[in-house]
Order: structure tokens, then sequence, then C-alpha cells
């Protein structure tokens, strides 16, 4: 059941966000209810104190949750009441987002096991709670995705990724500040423009404009949790401006970006 108080309650929320190459951290308090959006990265949501609700289509009820995950290109809603939750988002073409694939990648959204879940959000939430530092965070981040990744035998369930596609995404990484072409990246992998292209739906599950516009909002929001303003952070992350940034935010996180504010 919903809270009605949530109905035209957009999320403000109170917190951090640690980066990494093919992931980050969102971690803190929020209220609200998101818009409906999508995203490139699977996103692993922990209660750490409190819940929050979930789901998938319209005019259905909501699904209270400790602990889930949604994957990779799910149209979802989110809203919670004053809850400490932790957002782990990582992007599928990774190891450890294909190893998640894997395991979860069938399912649509659900649960996480317990008591699995609970050990790990508890580490997160003593993490937060001792104010431990960015790389301690990411540190403890980037573990609770690989112990999520491993199957029933304690193996990544994952085969090698195309090393074309690896040269590709190091060239798009590397000039996401500037200008990236699918020209440019599909030189880096030794393929035509339109073999590339194939290539890249086929192991990403998403165009090369998307995954572009995904990094730059990523860029983007690491820059403005630095301090920038929004405007400057979307000139560095090569957006025509801040209006094209909030558009994109929207699409994908279902909030304003003005709507995370800094702990």
């Amino acid at each position: 059941m919903t809270n009605s108080k949530l109905d035209r309650q957009r999320i403000a929320a109170s917190g951090r966000v640690y980066f990494w190459q093919s992931g980050s951290l969102w971690i803190g308090q929020g209220q609200g209810r998101s818009e409906w959006h999508a995203h490139h990265a699977h996103q692993i949501a922990f209660a750490l104190v409190g819940g929050f609700r979930f789901r998938t289509e319209r005019d259905v009820p909501w699904t209270a949750f400790e602990a889930a995950i949604v994957p990779s290109h799910c149209p979802h809603e989110f809203e919670l009441d004053g809850a400490t939750v932790a957002h782990l988002f990582v992007e599928p073409e990774s190891t450890e987002g294909r190893a998640l694939s894997s395991r979860f990648g069938a399912l649509g959204l659900s649960a996480l096991a317990q008591p699995e879940a609970r050990r790990l959000a508890d580490r997160l939430l003593a993490a937060l709670r001792s104010a431990s530092d960015a790389d301690t965070m990411r540190g403890i981040a980037r573990d609770t995705v690989a112990q999520l990744a491993l199957n029933s035998a304690g193996v990544p369930a994952v085969g090698a990724s195309d090393p074309r596609l690896q040269r590709a995404l190091e060239r798009i990484r590397s000039r996401i500040r500037t200008t990236v072409s699918l020209a440019d990246a599909a030189a880096a992998a030794t393929l035509s423009p339109s073999r590339f292209r194939h290539l890249f739906v086929q192991e990403t599950g998403t165009s090369f404009r998307a995954y572009v516009l995904w990094l730059r909002i990523n860029v983007a929001i690491e820059a403005a949790m630095a301090g920038a303003s929004w405007t400057d952070a979307a000139h560095e992350a090569g957006f025509a401006d801040s209006s094209h940034l909030t558009r994109t935010h929207r699409r994908m996180f279902g909030i304003e970006p003005t709507a995370i504010r800094h702990a």
C-alpha cells in the first residue's frame, strides 16, 4: 500500500555520492517519490534504517523492500518516507555488472535474500555512521557489489568480455569531458562504424548515444557533489546547458539533480 502523503511529494535527499569506474554509491536519508525512470546501470538498493517501496508498472500496488535489485533499463518508480538508504549503481558491461546480470538479470525487480542483504546493509550503515573517508566508502561499496556478484558456487558466473568493446569504452571514458564520436570509438575497436554500432548494442544493451549521456550525467553529478554549481557541472560534463542536464537526470534517476543535498 502506498503512503498517500507521498503521492505528490518529490524526493528530497541528504547524503553523499561516491564514484568509481563503472559504478557509484549513493547513501543517505530521503523522503518522497521519484518520477518514472530507467537507467543504464543495475541498481542495488539497501534500506539501512527503515524501508522503501518500488513498482515497475503503473496502477499496481507498491512492493515494500529491505533490499532489492533493479536490472539495467528496467522502468520503475521509487518512494521512501524518511528512510536511510544506500543505492549501488553498477554498469552491466563491467565485470561485476555481467556477473550481476548472470545471477539476477532474468528476475526483473526482485528482493535480495536475507540474511546476506542485512549483513551487507549493516556494514554500509556502520561506515556511514563512523564518517568513513571516501576511499573506505568506495572500498566497502565495491566489496558489497563483488559479494553479490558471486553465484551459488561462490564464483562470478561470467565469461571474458569482448576486448574490442573494452578498448572502445576506454576511449569513450578518456574523452567524455570533451568530444567523443561513434567513429572515434569504432576506430579504437578496429571496426567500421556500422559493425561497432551493432557490437555496442549487443554487448551493453544500449545505444552509443545513450551510453555517452549516462557517462556525462555521472561526471556532472560527481562535479556537483565536489562543490561545482550545476551550470558549471553541466559544462564540465559536456552538456549544452543545465536544462539539458536536468532533463537527462530526471529521465535516468527520476529526480531533479538539485534534490540531492550533500551532507
